[in-house]
């Protein structure tokens, strides 16, 4: 039977689990939500990179993404976050929905899916 791993499990959620060489990632949040939405989508996406670096992959090997805006007015500012940041060359799947937050500062929160190396 296939082993789980679960990289830094609490007692609600994991930062990633990863099943058969597909990394699900719990969702990212900006570190500093004072930010406008380009910072936040910037900084939430470092976020990203970061979990993907210690599970030994990166953002060429993304599968999926959802985004979650607290506000659809702010999808143009993450777009613009979102161009400078991802793999042109290897973009994954992507869909943008407007979402409540369960923080009323932060304007998105990314969940990805991410294949690592064989």
């Amino acid at each position: 039977m296939p082993t789980i791993f679960r990289l830094d499990p609490g007692p609600r959620l994991a930062e990633a689990t990863v099943f058969n060489r597909v990394a699900y990632l719990a969702g990212q949040i900006p570190t500093d939500p004072s930010a406008d939405i380009v910072g936040q989508t910037a900084q939430t996406l470092a976020e990203v990179d970061a979990v993907l670096a210690r599970l030994g992959t990166d953002k060429s090997r993304l599968l999926d993404v959802t985004i979650f805006l607290a506000d659809m007015a702010d999808y143009n500012g993450m777009n613009q976050a979102w161009d400078a940041w991802v793999d042109t060359a290897h973009p994954p799947a992507r869909a943008t929905v407007a979402a409540q937050l369960a923080n009323p500062d932060w304007k998105i929160e990314i969940k990805a899916i991410a294949a690592l190396p064989e």
